[in-house]
Parts: C-alpha cells; sequence; structure tokens
C-alpha cells in the first residue's frame, strides 16, 4: 500500500526497471481501515500487485523499504500456487532478461 500515486509510480517503476518484477499493477482509491498506534484510523491509498519470483522477495522488500514513507509499509508476499505457464514463463524471462 502507498500513500498517494506519486510514491507508487516510483516504486513500481523502480522494480521493474531493476528487474525485481515483470509487472507492477496500481489500483489507486482503495480506503484502507486498520489499527495504528491505539486507535482505528483510516485512509486512502493505492495498492501495488507486484509479479515477481519468491527469489527476489528480499530485494523487493528492500527496495520497497528505501523509497516508502510509512513508518511500517504493508508488504506482504501472497505465493503464486498456479498459473498460465506461458505468462510464468514470461515473468521469469523479464526477471532475468538484461537490458
Amino acid at each position: 500500500m502507498c500513500p498517494d500515486d506519486d510514491t507508487a509510480q516510483l516504486i513500481a517503476r523502480s522494480l521493474v526497471e531493476s528487474r525485481l518484477a515483470a509487472s507492477v499493477n496500481i489500483l489507486p482509491g482503495l480506503r484502507s481501515i486498520y489499527w495504528w498506534q491505539g486507535k482505528v484510523t483510516s485512509a486512502e491509498e493505492h495498492l501495488l500487485l507486484i509479479k515477481t519470483r519468491r527469489d527476489r522477495y528480499p530485494d523487493v522488500e528492500g527496495m520497497i523499504r528505501k523509497q516508502h514513507p510509512y513508518e511500517l509499509p504493508s508488504i506482504v508476499c501472497v505465493p503464486i500456487d498456479t498459473g498460465l505457464f506461458q505468462y510464468l514463463g514470461w515473468i521469469d524471462k523479464s526477471i532475468n532478461e538484461t537490458s
């Protein structure tokens, strides 16, 4: 989750340009309601869906943490259990190619 479009675009572009992700979708206009510092908080946020491989997770997390303004950014890994073989191959190829 990102607080605004500028942050979302910065992180998404950095991940794709550095070949840490094959693709990043930005879903703007989400309303998050969550506990923070002892109270219920609400904020408009942008969700990033980052397509990468599990072995790249540490580098992806590191890049997000460097560029994210939140004290505690919402970063979770949701494994891909299955998918279109060609699409999964494209992710792998996109991450492995050199510019």
